[in-house]
């Protein structure tokens, strides 16, 4: 699977991508749209600083509530400095901004696992009101631990997360957040994580609101199955996701086995290697218990010559 469509939504609204530099008519309300601003990964002639700059000039900043952050030049060979050192340097013009994506690019754009990242715990800082911040790319990317008052949604997209973000993540204070969607992606993209990394975020003790958890598109799926079956996290959960991974029988049946998940509103699983007798067990007894079970897009693992099974997530380059 690649990413082949930009975002529809966020924080709720439609997204609006602000014109190209030869257009400026017919603008929404700031309020009324999540706004995306982009410029060409590729030999673009405005670079994104310069885009960012008309959009301020023509918008009433003051109202807009969300914002995306497209392509910026050379994704694949530079990171957003420049980017995140604008949107800095503007937040007193953005006192209503309340969600921010960073990166928001296609396979046309740039793969994944080419978007080079930065330092981006400084837009979190500047922002003290943000309530979802997101970002996609791990190339280089850096989150320090931070204490952020006000986040309720976090979302890192990358094929390949290194433990030291994990690890800055889990040591973060973040008393609001009730969503956490890590994609922790696949070795040889970068994805280093370590079950012991993901200790705090299964503790769940500075992350008193979190009501979703996603941990996926990860290739130690089982062990993170496994792992769960005993966290303290999960009991307060509302839903758990594990999907676009390389999760098999034995996640399954630590899932089935462990403390109860019948208290969960949805499981997701989609994007999986698990077996139809071992399907057939998580239907009935989660199912049949009102919960909703997305077993959707069954895979089949990789037979090479080396005789051993091979299975891949759902997004790696």
């Amino acid at each position: 699977m690649v990413i082949n469509h930009h975002q529809q939504k966020l924080y709720g609204l439609p997204v609006f991508r602000f014109p190209e530099a030869d257009r400026s008519d017919g603008l929404p309300d700031p309020d009324a749209v999540a706004w995306r601003i982009s410029v060409g990964s590729y030999e673009s002639t405005e670079a994104w600083e310069e885009a960012f700059a008309r959009f301020t000039a023509s918008v009433d900043t003051t109202g807009v509530r969300a914002l995306i952050v497209g392509s910026w030049s050379e994704a694949y060979e530079e990171g957003p400095e420049p980017v995140v050192s604008a949107l800095v340097a503007a937040r007193d013009r953005l006192p209503g901004l309340r969600a921010l994506f960073i990166g928001d690019m296609t396979f046309m754009d740039c793969e994944i696992s080419w978007i080079n990242q930065g330092l981006l715990s400084p837009l979190l800082d500047a922002f003290p009101e943000l309530e979802e911040f997101g970002s996609r790319g791990g190339n280089g990317l850096e989150f320090p631990a931070v204490r952020h008052e006000r986040l309720r949604s976090l979302r890192i997209e990358t094929g390949g997360l290194s433990s030291s973000v994990v690890r800055d993540i889990g040591a973060s204070d973040l008393p609001a957040l009730e969503s956490l969607d890590l994609w922790l992606g696949a070795d040889e993209y970068g994805a280093d994580t370590t079950v012991a990394d993901l200790a705090p975020i299964l503790a769940g003790s500075r992350l008193p609101r979190l009501r979703h958890l996603a941990l996926r598109n990860s290739v130690i799926q089982d062990e993170i199955a496994i792992a769960l079956s005993g966290a303290p996290v999960v009991a307060r959960l509302e839903s758990l996701d594990l999907s676009m991974g390389t999760l098999g029988d034995e996640g399954a049946e630590a899932l089935l086995g462990g403390q109860p998940l019948t208290h969960l509103k949805k499981l997701d699983l989609h994007h999986h290697f698990v077996s139809e007798p071992m399907r057939e067990r998580l239907l009935a007894t989660l199912g049949a218990a009102g919960v909703e079970v997305d077993l959707s897009e069954v895979e089949e693992a990789e037979d090479w010559d080396d005789g051993v099974e091979h299975r891949y997530v759902a997004v790696a380059e």
